[in-house]
């Protein structure tokens, strides 16, 4: 089984992350953050590598959305890439603004997965 990644981001992906950084940070950053996402051009780095960065846990394969993205993996469809944000925002030095389902997914194919990404670095306050 391989994850196979569109060459964009889902057009309510940067929303999703808006909605998420908007939890952290003030509105006009979170729309800048994302506005900034959408610039950047797309990279890969290992699915392991990314929830370190994140500080996050890999969820289970019975999370609903996990699990939703393992089955669109084995029917061959693409996943969206994730969006990240690089910096010391929210406490950690990387965030998932939108694609923890799918870095999860990807890592349970295996932990060396690449993970196609948008990143941008949050300016520090």
């Amino acid at each position: 089984m391989k994850v196979r990644w569109s060459h964009d981001p889902e057009p309510h992906d940067y929303p999703a992350a808006i909605s998420f950084l908007s939890l952290i940070t003030d509105p006009a950053q979170a729309r800048s953050l994302a506005e900034g996402l959408a610039e950047q051009p797309i990279v890969f780095h290992k699915a392991k590598d990314v929830l370190r960065a994140a500080r996050l846990p890999l969820l289970p394969l019975d999370d609903p959305y996990v699990a939703k993205d393992l089955k669109r993996v084995r029917k061959g469809k693409a996943l969206s890439p994730v969006l990240l944000i690089r910096g010391a925002l929210g406490g950690t030095p990387l965030l998932i603004a939108d694609g923890y389902h799918r870095v999860c997914a990807s890592y349970h194919v295996s932990e060396d997965t690449d993970v196609s990404a948008q990143i941008v670095t949050a300016e520090r306050n």
